[in-house]
């Protein structure tokens, strides 16, 4: 099987990571000829001269749109694309040099409609790239939850994913939101039946949030997001989703239970966060990313877990739509 590979990139006011990405490409151990597409979602720092030095080197096609959104603009990548297999990635990713062969090898052997792949820290991040790296990777986070691959119940993340151009036409692609667009995918793929598997070994480096700030809107938006995508996809939630928020009050009702003399469930917090550093020190070898790593985590679960509450609130009790309890989504 000899794949034609258009790689889809979604970009809005990020020059300096789309020079980081297409250097990445730039290396790659692979020999087949490949194609770039890199749509510029209505950017107004836009990275246009910085693709005309790629284009020297690299067969790349640059689409400027109007502001429509990462799955709009992933849309149309697709719709003008040229391969036959479209691997989507986030403009804040780096590739391994591998990376390419390690996917066509894979889907050669084991061909699938779909694909999913992980992600992985730098030793160029800083230390508080590098612990939120770990909050969103670790088995002692929902990280590991979300990374566990032992089935095919994994959902699509689209910083690092592939679909034929066969699942594009018959899912019609990402749905006009802002945020879940690919797990809104991940249960259209599923209801297609199409064929699906998680590449273990096609890691991309992906850079994330730079500040707590950041961070923290991004996985309350992620918590605010969850509801709204199972109520519009039937019977897809899952108690998993709760746990966020469940640690969160846990957490609270521990501090309380600490004044007034009963410290057990206060213990358990602090024997998990020390779990935490521990695990991240050993993973990281740095003091400070593993601190940083234990502060990440809370971060993690607290704006998660009020992003979730949020949203079941306004949905189940205030009986507010989709549009209406999150904004932003569907702007």
């Amino acid at each position: 099987m000899n794949l034609s590979l258009s790689i889809i990139i979604p970009v809005y006011n990020r020059p300096q990571e789309i020079d980081e990405l297409l250097n990445s490409l730039l290396f790659q151990e692979y020999n087949n000829p490949f194609e770039i597409v890199i749509v510029e979602d209505g950017s107004t720092e836009t990275c246009k001269e910085i693709v005309s030095v790629y284009q020297q080197k690299l067969n790349i096609q640059y689409i400027f749109q109007e502001n429509t959104g990462p799955g709009l603009a992933r849309n149309n990548g697709m719709k003008q694309a040229k391969g036959d297999y479209f691997i989507l990635l986030d403009s804040d990713v780096i590739l391994p040099k591998n990376y390419l062969k390690i996917v066509t090898e894979t889907l050669e052997h084991n061909f699938t409609d779909v694909f999913a792949a992980p992600d992985k820290s730098h030793h160029s991040f800083t230390e508080i790239q590098k612990a939120i790296n770990y909050s969103m990777t670790s088995v002692l986070t929902t990280g590991g939850l979300r990374n566990n691959k032992g089935n095919q119940s994994f959902q699509l993340r689209s910083f690092n994913m592939g679909l034929s151009k066969k699942a594009f036409e018959l899912s019609k692609g990402f749905s006009k939101q802002n945020y879940g667009e690919d797990i809104d995918l991940s249960f259209r793929i599923d209801q297609l039946n199409l064929s699906k598997q998680f590449i273990s070994k096609a890691f991309v480096y992906h850079k994330r949030r730079t500040n707590w700030f950041q961070f923290y809107k991004q996985t309350q938006n992620f918590g605010s997001t969850r509801p709204i995508l199972n109520k519009i996809h039937k019977n897809t939630a899952k108690i998993t989703y709760w746990f966020p928020s469940l640690f969160i009050l846990g957490l609270f009702l521990s501090i309380l239970l600490l004044f007034i003399g009963k410290p057990l469930l206060y213990i358990f917090y602090t024997l998990y966060f020390l779990l935490v550093f521990m695990h991240s020190l050993y993973l990281n070898k740095s003091v400070k990313v593993a601190l940083f790593s234990v502060q990440a985590t809370f971060i993690q679960f607290l704006g998660y877990g009020i992003g979730f509450l949020k949203s079941v609130f306004k949905l189940n009790v205030l009986r507010r739509t989709k549009e209406e309890t999150f904004p932003k989504m569907f702007n």
